[in-house]
């Protein structure tokens, strides 16, 4: 069984592209079915074109409601056949109408050492309170913010500067994410 999966993303998309080149080195085993993004200029969408891979976008104001947009969602997600939904820089919080139709089947990135930092700009946080460790997590996305159980973590030492800091977060975001999803993927294999 092949696990099937859509990537959220509001942004740039460094760790949709690192996922991406994970399979096409043979280094995680999964379909990516598709690419979704809440911001219609995000440079993530020109990275899935590319890439070949479908992708759309939904803008949350010209919905009703939360319920109205995710069922959008959900209803392309179905079209799609998506096992897991992958958040790689998805800046919104996930609501109901999407947590019961995927449970413990959503996961997400975030640049800090749960629970420490969690929300927008962790690196900022951590640099404010003067830590010499942060780190990444990965973990299951509940109704919470970075709240869910946690898959795997990696420490990531302060560096002199915010810019050195965040290359050396990303770089373990791109690592830490493929080795995490593949091991929750073969685990769902072996069920």
């Amino acid at each position: 069984m092949t696990v099937r999966f859509a990537i959220f993303a509001s942004g740039n998309g460094s760790n949709a592209q690192a996922l991406y080149q994970a399979i096409q080195d043979g280094k995680l085993r999964g379909e990516l079915v598709g690419v979704f993004s809440d911001k219609p200029d995000a440079f993530v969408l020109e990275r899935a074109a590319s890439w070949g891979v479908p992708m759309f976008h939904l803008a949350p104001k010209s919905f009703v409601s939360k319920e109205a947009y995710e069922q959008a969602l959900l209803d392309q997600l179905r079209s799609w056949q998506v096992d897991f939904l992958v958040l790689a820089g998805y800046m919104r919080l996930i609501g109901s109408t999407l947590l019961n139709a995927f449970p413990n089947r959503i996961v997400n990135i975030h640049p800090s050492l749960l629970p420490a930092f969690p929300g927008k700009d962790a690196i900022g946080q951590a640099l404010e309170h003067g830590v010499h460790v942060t780190g990444v997590t990965v973990h299951f996305v509940d109704a919470g913010m970075d709240t869910g159980p946690i898959l795997a973590q990696r420490a990531v030492e302060v560096q002199a500067t915010r810019e050195q800091t965040e290359a050396c977060i990303h770089a373990a975001e791109h690592e830490l994410y493929r080795e995490a999803l593949d091991q929750l993927w073969n685990e769902e294999r072996m069920k």
